[in-house]
């Protein structure tokens, strides 16, 4: 017996046709779309490669603008008056090239990890700053765990007692440490714990009796410890205290205010009303605002991370520590134009790498962000 087929209606295939062409394309969309985490991640690594390259012309273009004579600096007055080692020095160093050339051969310079050759010590940028570096980097890391651990404490305690005397006790002293300048408390703070209270050691990273520890980081304290001589860490860890404190002061009235204003926001929200009628336990309260707080407060110590990294010239030269910030104040005193680039750059690629850091963070924290 044949079997019957039924007729299928142009109608019928048309829809079909349509409904697989739109699962295909459905498919097809959600291969093709990206997930919102790896798109914002790619957005903001390509923002910073961006704004190092814009960090690259400023620093170029502002060094170049300065009224001084590199020549001179380099050469010495007395062989700036030849005009044929001078002619001879310009050709070397690029100089008689236009402006842009020059940028151009900086930026490749820049690319390839060369930083340039310090005029006053004929050494290589880079090496110089990488044996300063990691003294400022692990100066600003104590100082901003110090300050954040008692900052952000100090700003919750002043929220959940705002209008009382613990509240008006806090802003006085973080107004305090706001207003306090860093050179003339790191000298008070010198002469008093180590003139005349003998408590604590004085300049320098170690004393003179302990040999620093092999070189694996450059931070002292860190290479102590991977390096299991206690001994050497104690005295690192009590060398850092006075400068660490000084730097972590003025942060710490930064931060608490930052995160007090914040967390008063919080408090004022609607969840967070509806969180105490329900009866919730004031702990779990307390942990739903500090993670509603949590990204202003983030970008609050990003930012005051990178202002230590960059901010602590006169702290080092108190305390003689040979970090990033006693290089740059040198370089400055002897107008070392391409120490002063080196040192620009680095701290540009510190403050738009630290950036990326909270972005990230945000991204992880908040997931509205990443489609924002």
């Amino acid at each position: 017996m044949d079997a019957t087929v039924a007729p299928v209606s142009a109608d019928t295939l048309s829809s079909a046709e349509t409904g697989a062409a739109g699962e295909d394309s459905r498919t097809s969309t959600r291969k093709n779309v990206m997930h919102p985490l790896a798109r914002y991640l790619i957005l903001r690594a390509l923002l910073a490669i961006l704004l190092m390259v814009g960090v690259t012309i400023v620093t170029f273009t502002l060094t170049n603008l300065v009224p001084s004579n590199p020549v001179q600096a380099a050469l010495g007055e007395q062989a700036a008056n030849d005009p044929e080692i001078v002619a001879k020095f310009r050709q070397d160093a690029g100089l008689d090239k236009p402006l842009y050339v020059q940028y151009f051969n900086y930026l490749g310079r820049v690319l390839h990890g060369d930083l340039g050759t310090s005029i006053q010590t004929h050494q290589p940028i880079l090496d110089e700053l990488g044996r300063a570096f990691p003294a400022t980097i692990e100066l600003a890391i104590v100082a901003i765990v110090l300050a954040s651990l008692i900052g952000v404490g100090l700003g919750l305690l002043a929220a959940l007692k705002r209008g009382t005397w613990v509240d008006q006790l806090i802003r006085v002293v973080s107004l305090i440490g706001i207003s306090v300048p860093s050179f003339w408390l790191a000298m008070m703070v010198y002469y008093e714990f180590f003139s005349q209270l003998h408590l604590l050691p004085g300049a320098g990273r170690l004393s003179s009796i302990y040999v620093p520890p092999p070189h694996i980081t450059g931070m002292y304290g860190l290479d102590a410890l991977l390096s299991l001589q206690f001994d050497v860490l104690g005295d690192a860890l009590l060398h850092i205290i006075m400068p660490a404190s000084v730097l972590a002061l003025y942060t710490i009235g930064l931060i608490t205010r930052f995160s007090r204003s914040s967390i008063l926001e919080v408090l004022s929200l609607d969840y967070v009303r509806a969180a105490r009628a329900k009866g919730l336990p004031r702990r779990k309260v307390t942990a739903y605002v500090m993670r509603g707080a949590l990204i202003p407060i983030i970008t609050m110590l990003g930012v005051a991370f990178g202002s230590l990294l960059s901010g602590t010239v006169l702290v080092e030269k108190v305390f003689s520590w040979h970090g990033i910030g006693e290089y740059a104040f040198n370089a400055a005193t002897k107008l070392d134009l391409p120490a002063i680039m080196g040192v620009g750059l680095v701290v540009g690629f510190v403050y738009i790498g630290l950036n990326f850091i909270v972005d990230v963070l945000y991204g992880f924290i908040d997931p509205r962000v990443r489609v924002s």
